[in-house]
């Protein structure tokens, strides 16, 4: 199992590398916001577990399983931004928290997440009413389906 760190490094050279197949050092260095020796240093560690292809002072590429695995991150990120802009939560806010969430959430939480967000998705109107309800829930405080007093 990869860590935060390890993973946000598969998930950097996924994006970078899927304009011209390859990802730098110092592209990463700069995404990442970390010293070049320091991307160095992970890039041998995935190197080792079979999830790139490193050579120093060269570009990385990743392997088919660090596509695959790049591609999972990738898929749980989306799924998580997904469920929190359904929530209301603007766009940026969403992603940063998707890109913390992503890496602790159960598997069986995703699993729910992502049947929430289908049914979401599927409902046969844009916006269901429970939905509408819930957003107007959100701006007043108060539940529109119960009399105020």
């Amino acid at each position: 199992m990869l860590g935060k760190r390890a993973e946000d490094y598969l998930e950097a050279i996924y994006s970078l590398s899927r304009e011209k197949g390859y990802a730098k050092v110092m592209e990463l260095a700069e995404m990442l916001d970390v010293k070049p020796a320091t991307v160095s240093e992970m890039l041998d560690k995935l190197s080792r577990k079979g999830y790139v292809v490193y050579r120093k002072r060269h570009h990385v590429t990743l392997t088919e399983k660090g596509i695959e695995e790049a591609m999972k991150l990738r898929e749980k990120r989306n799924l998580v931004i997904k469920f929190l802009t359904a929530l209301g939560v603007p766009d940026h806010v969403a992603e940063k928290d998707a890109c913390a969430l992503e890496h602790v959430l159960h598997p069986e939480t995703l699993e729910q997440l992502n049947n929430f967000v289908r049914f979401i998705e599927s409902s046969p109107s844009v916006s269901p009413k429970w939905l509408d309800h819930f957003r107007e829930f959100c701006r007043t405080g108060k539940h529109p389906c119960l009399k105020q007093r």
